[in-house]
């Protein structure tokens, strides 16, 4: 076992999943705009720090990835964020790109940039204490959309990218997420998110990036948020699966599925019941961002000071997110 394996098997083995807390300041602008507080530097670490410090982390997160300015601070009782994460036993994690920007030659697609200067910060995050990191390729349904030279640019960059961090003795999460903006059915995300993957996989490959020292973050297979089709949760599970068997080399240690836009509960009831269902060799966990946060997030806007609600809050959806990744979540336990 390599030890790039060791580090991603850590991180989503055993129930435990990924908080992705790796939100752009932009985002979080946005987030907390949204529950009436102001979007500062100390808002900002106070809420994350809130959720670092929770007794969940210890016992369902093994990962986190954060932001360039999260990884550079400093708690409240003077330990550095990667320290307060690694104090619970739980991996740091950063996110790398600088972000989807518009892709020459095809109006309204994107391709993700930040490999200039990557080899070099890849060696500043290390010394902070990152062993693993995140990039995400975005990929919308539309027309003729996803392109061909939207799915070639995005593999090709992804792969760049995890053939450095592997370098630098990081794993990569490599992240193709297919949207679910738009009226297409769940058959054309489950053929658009295929061809993605493989497309991601042959560059992995060529790239001879060890498919042993990554963990895949994808989309479920769903049915666009505007489409008159909508599908069941049975079939999301069941379509899902069929993706990844038919995309994913063996090699792969684990699939960690970002959210997505689903609720906190449709995402937590997907994931457990593609675990229930799963008939493969993969690890299916969690890399929730928002279907994590968002209940925490209400109510510690209420009151910034009351720690144990937002931490009450935020334990239940962990441990939710738990059990499902273990196939082990009922609607009972979620209302408990």
């Amino acid at each position: 076992m390599s030890e790039l394996n060791k580090i991603a098997l850590k991180i989503i083995s055993d129930g435990k999943g990924i908080l992705a807390a790796d939100e752009s300041n932009g985002t979080m602008t946005r987030r907390l705009k949204d529950v009436n507080i102001n979007s500062t530097p100390e808002n900002r670490l106070l809420f994350r720090e809130t959720l670092f410090t929770s007794k969940s982390m210890r016992e369902y997160i093994g990962g986190v990835i954060l932001y360039d300015e999260t990884i550079n601070q400093t708690t409240s009782s003077g330990k550095s964020i990667p320290h307060l994460i690694s104090s619970s036993d739980t991996l740091p994690g950063i996110k790398v790109d600088i972000g989807a920007k518009d892709l020459a030659n095809s109006s309204g697609e994107k391709v993700t940039e930040g490999l200039d200067g990557l080899r070099e910060r890849l060696i500043k995050y290390y010394e902070l204490g990152a062993r693993f990191t995140k990039w995400r390729g975005v990929y919308i349904i539309k027309d003729k959309f996803p392109s061909k030279l939207a799915i070639n640019s995005n593999a090709h960059a992804l792969a760049r990218y995890s053939a450095l961090v592997q370098e630098s003795g990081m794993v990569p999460i490599v992240e193709p997420e297919v949207l679910m903006d738009g009226d297409h059915s769940a058959e054309i995300c489950l053929n658009k998110t295929s061809e993605v993957i493989r497309k991601c996989f042959d560059e992995l490959i060529l790239h001879k990036v060890d498919l042993s020292g990554i963990i895949l973050k994808p989309n479920m297979i769903l049915a666009g948020n505007k489409s008159k089709s909508k599908i069941s949760n049975e079939e999301v599970c069941m379509k899902t699966i069929e993706c990844l068997k038919n995309s994913v080399p063996s090699e792969v240690p684990g699939i960690a599925f970002l959210s997505g836009g689903q609720s906190e509960i449709e995402a937590t009831e997907n994931l457990n019941l593609i675990n229930k269902n799963n008939n493969t060799n993969f690890i299916m966990t969690y890399s929730f961002g928002r279907a994590l946060q968002q209940s925490a997030l209400k109510i510690w806007s209420k009151n910034t000071k009351d720690t144990l609600a937002t931490q009450n809050t935020f334990n239940h959806r962990v441990k939710m997110c738990s059990l499902a990744a273990r196939g082990k979540w009922t609607i009972e336990l979620e209302n408990k």
